[in-house]
């Protein structure tokens, strides 16, 4: 098969597909008497990153696969397409989600020790429902608390392959200037993990919460225009100089290296995890 034709077809699936698709998934596109030659795939994947170097897309690998995105500097045109209103995610729950991707698997009263305040049970449910964290398993201590971590519906949203890419707290000093009212579900996927990042850096730095009480921040309350809650000095660079850990170690609950809930540091001696709760 002509590899012409292949990096075409490789594109029109990527362009038509709703999520992204992996090299297996697009092997299936051929039937078994047509087959690609092999690395033809990997070949036209190149191909297409190469020729969208002066267009206004990108193809990028995410945790699920290869997908074609909006590229960060024509952003803020394209995101006037969209007018709805959309859900706004306030800075305590900016905060417990980059704790949970920076420090899983952590559990829900570790997360209160950090921030100093409560974390409220609906804040998680939103995160949950929202399928960018799950439970992985249970604290092997009294009381047996549940242990929380990211998923590859996260990595993918933020445009990651992995929890490699998140970007080092310390390196947030190189970003000039992050939008405090960025809308999360329009943001190009690097500018919205950087800002998840400051959230998480300001927070271990300043040891405080910004925006009061959790009990008052439920899941509920994200005021559906698309922006989270922030002031400027949310975004404040003044970072960790140390990134967490983000080696991507399986879990005990058979999770590999894709992502989807791995370790980013040590969890204590003696902790079990379950099979993923759908």
């Amino acid at each position: 098969m002509d590899q012409t034709l292949i990096r075409r077809i490789v594109e029109a699936a990527l362009l038509a597909a709703p999520q992204p698709l992996t090299l297996a998934q697009l092997a299936g596109l051929f039937p078994d008497d047509e087959q690609p030659p092999k690395g033809s795939l990997e070949l036209a994947i190149e191909e297409l990153r190469e020729a969208c170097a002066e267009r206004g897309v990108e193809l990028v690998e995410v945790a699920s696969g290869f997908r074609f995105q909006v590229k960060a500097d024509v952003h803020a045109w394209v995101a006037r397409l969209w007018t709805e209103r959309q859900t706004k995610y306030t800075r305590a729950t900016l905060e417990t989600l980059a704790l949970i991707a920076y420090r899983q698997p952590i559990t829900r009263g570790e997360i209160e020790q950090i921030r100093g305040v409560s974390v409220n049970a609906n804040m998680i449910k939103m995160l949950e429902e929202r399928e960018w964290i799950r439970s992985v398993g249970h604290r092997d201590v009294p009381g047996r608390p549940e242990l929380f971590g990211t998923t590859k519906a996260f990595l993918d949203y933020f445009g990651l392959k992995s929890l490699d890419e998140l970007p080092p707290l310390a390196e947030l000093k190189d970003i000039p200037e992050l939008e405090p009212q960025l809308p999360f579900d329009m943001a190009p996927a690097g500018v919205a993990s950087a800002a998840l990042a400051a959230s998480l850096d300001d927070e271990v730095e300043g040891g405080g919460h910004a925006v009061g009480d959790d009990e008052d921040d439920d899941g509920d309350g994200l005021a559906g225009n698309g922006h989270f809650v922030a002031d400027e000095e949310d975004f404040a660079n003044e970072g960790d100089e140390n990134h967490p850990d983000t080696g991507v170690a399986p879990t005990t609950d058979g999770d590999d290296a894709d992502g989807d809930a791995a370790n980013l540091s040590d969890p204590e001696a003696g902790d079990t995890a379950e099979p993923e709760q759908k």
